[in-house]
């Protein structure tokens, strides 16, 4: 599945943001809807895509606060969506009564509609140049990366409070081209937001782990939520309507999301930090964790339950990242990904002004990631992603942040706990979420142990944490003895700074442990690499201006984007031809009664009344990574034919090259979603509420 693996693994390493050249593959581009190529587009399809057209697909897209997006489809708040972007939510309804994970849901009135406990969605109003405001000059930062690195933090922290005063919307400021621009992005923020429908998990994630990444598929991806404004269903202005003929062969399709990160223009330096040190990294990270989940999840039909979405998460997060590692031990790519790094290398020589200006930039680049390799791992332990999967630890961690970055002028505050970030931190902490007592002493004592033996059992944090215990010993203290799970206790914490300070609990005293060598390796990252990193892209980026010109995108940063392609089949490695869709009567063919491959009894009833030659999946070339789960798929007359839930495996190496001769992007199409809700759940209201 393409949902942001980076965002769910809480990544704060920023790629190098750089500018894209304008000798582009295909359908190459992830596009700002400003910058969006309508010639270039109309040139090769002979298309013309009216402003107004872009106009409501760029105000019917939703982004979503888990890493994902969606899109409005009615005018009274109707989102469509990923079933693995809500599968947060659904989990966190569920109970083991009513398991809607494992057997669906359909709220049977509006009034039935489930709030989700932690869920905000975010609309794009508007956008900003504020590059002006924002950059340092050299006489301000006297030749210092850090201070200049500070400086930019501090000033985006205050143009954002100053919006969010002023407006009262969500106001984020984007790093776009390396540091050249910056842009003040507007959102409308939804924070009560409800499940509609959802199918069974079993037809929504059809052939599971063993399927992700592949094609062909036969997945129900798909669920609908509702954004409600004062207690009731939001009205909003903009809205894609709905397709029930799906796609058709060779036609153009646009894709409306919001890509988490791609590196598609990285030095070398960090194409290879990934490759030997990020990568392997959490690949064997991932992998020790999921094994854990499996055993844990082995031993009971509730513990099953439990895990089941972290379990997706993390083994969608691994199969991720093992692609993008095989695309950077890929030499063909590597030695692309040289080439094209030497001819920027040899222009700047050439020219002796921007030899003497920026000759050194690249071993610059090189020396901050060198750095970087000889912390990375206690970084990334600590503060990148410590305790993954343990929603103790992120209340824990959360509620001390608060209030000692609570304490400090916003603009000397990390940057994920500024005045504009506080409010669905808060949401966070005041949210109904469940847990599980046994799940989370599982997950902090993986995390532990895997504490003890990557930083080694002399290490002062690790004798901090253990206090001569064993892993398992110590997680059992830190989770039984918490009182963290109560939502009532969280709030008056989370009012009453005194008693945060004096309270003992087990769980916000293991992240007072972590915290002090945590700050300080976020500290020395900020300074030593991303400073320096940021700086030294900004003068690629100039490179690239001078050699390439400006009109281009950039690389991704979660912000909203149009992409296109049109629907095409493929040949496979094997040579073997793949069509353009699946129907169907193959998702009956691949049923083998057994897991993952095991339809829901509703499904099975329903076989003799559904149309079986009935579009259910396809594929395009359009450019999507991770994020871009939830994505409307749109015709050029504006109607949504699809949603985008993943790639085949072949498109994951597209994280840093584009390439469209293997590599394709995979959707539901409406023609399936439409005859499954008519047919299998019945679903007439919200059918009249898509128009049908």
């Amino acid at each position: 599945m393409v949902t942001n693996t980076m965002m769910r693994l809480r990544s704060s390493l920023l790629p190098l943001i750089l500018l894209a050249t304008t000798c582009a593959w295909g359908d190459e581009g992830i596009w700002l809807f400003d910058r969006f190529p309508k010639a270039r587009v109309q040139k090769a399809y002979g298309v013309t895509l009216p402003d107004a057209l872009l106009e409501r697909i760029r105000g019917s897209s939703v982004r979503m606060n888990n890493g994902g997006s969606g899109s409005f489809v009615s005018h009274d708040g109707l989102i469509f969506t990923n079933h693995h972007v809500a599968s947060e939510c659904i989990q966190q309804l569920s109970t083991k009564e009513a398991d809607y994970l494992k057997n669906g849901f359909q709220a049977a009135s509006r009034d039935a509609e489930k709030p989700c406990p932690d869920l905000e969605v975010n609309v794009l109003l508007k956008t900003e140049d504020v590059t002006a405001q924002v950059k340092a000059s050299s006489e301000e930062t006297k030749g210092d990366a850090a201070v200049g690195g500070r400086l930019t933090r501090a000033r985006m922290a205050a143009i954002e409070k100053q919006c969010a005063d002023t407006t009262g919307n969500r106001c984020d400021v984007v790093t776009l081209y390396s540091g050249e621009v910056f842009h003040l992005y507007q959102y409308k923020k939804y924070t009560d937001v409800r499940l509609v429908f959802a199918p069974e998990n079993a037809v929504a994630m059809f052939g599971g782990d063993p399927d992700n990444f592949t094609y062909p598929r036969f997945c129900l991806d798909i669920s609908f939520l509702r954004a409600y404004e004062n207690g009731t269903p939001a009205r909003v202005a903009q809205y894609l309507p709905w397709s029930r003929r799906g796609a058709r062969q060779g036609e153009l399709t646009l894709v409306s999301g919001h890509p988490g990160t791609t590196g598609r223009l990285a030095t070398m330096s960090e194409l290879m930090f990934d490759r030997d040190v990020a990568y392997p990294f959490a690949v064997d990270s991932l992998r020790s964790l999921i094994d854990s989940l499996l055993a844990y999840s082995a031993t009971s039909a509730e513990h099953k339950r439990i895990a089941a979405d972290d379990l997706f998460s993390f083994q969608n997060s691994y199969k991720a990242y093992s692609g993008f590692l095989a695309g950077l031990r890929d030499p063909d790519l590597m030695a692309l990904k040289r080439d094209e790094e030497q001819t920027l290398r040899s222009y700047a020589a050439s020219d002796a002004k921007l030899a003497k200006s920026y000759g050194g930039t690249w071993n610059a680049v090189a020396a901050a990631y060198a750095g970087f390799a000889t912390f990375y791992k206690p970084y990334s332990l600590l503060e990148k992603s410590p305790a993954r999967g343990s929603t103790l630890f992120a209340l824990a961690r959360t509620l001390v942040r608060m209030r000692e970055e609570g304490a400090k002028p916003n603009e000397s505050r990390l940057r994920d706990y500024r005045e504009t970030a506080l409010p669905p931190k808060k949401q966070f902490i005041e949210s109904t979420l469940p847990v599980y007592p046994s799940y989370e002493t599982l997950v902090v004592a993986h995390y532990l142990r895997t504490l003890r033996d990557t930083l080694g059992a002399d290490d002062a944090t690790v004798k901090s944490v253990l206090g001569g215990q064993s892993p398992d010993d110590a997680a059992r203290h830190y989770v039984e003895g918490s009182k963290l799970g109560g939502v009532e206790f969280r709030k008056r914490l989370l009012v009453d700074g005194a008693a945060l300070d004096a309270s003992h609990d087990p769980m916000l005293e293991l992240a007072r442990r972590i915290d002090p060598e945590a700050r300080r390796l976020r500290t020395r990252f900020e300074d030593k690499v991303e400073s320096a990193i940021l700086e030294s892209a900004s003068k690629i980026a100039h490179i690239r201006f001078a050699r390439y010109g400006a009109e281009a995108y950039p690389d991704a940063t979660f912000t909203l984007r149009l992409s296109y392609g049109p629907v095409k089949g493929y040949r496979n490695a094997e040579g073997k031809e793949v069509p353009f869709q699946t129907t169907f009567a193959g998702l009956f063919r691949r049923a083998t009664g057994n897991e993952p491959y095991a339809l829901p009894q509703r499904w099975l009833a329903a076989r003799k009344r559904l149309r079986l030659n009935t579009q259910f999946d396809f594929v395009t070339t359009a450019d999507t990574h991770g994020g871009n789960s939830g994505s409307p798929t749109v015709n050029v007359r504006g109607q949504v034919i699809g949603i985008l839930f993943d790639g085949n495996i072949e498109s994951l190496p597209n994280r840093f090259v584009y390439r469209d001769r293997r590599e394709r992007s995979v959707h539901v199409s409406t023609a399936g979603i439409t005859e499954a809700l008519r047919t299998v759940y019945g679903a007439s209201a919200l059918l009249r509420e898509l128009g049908h």
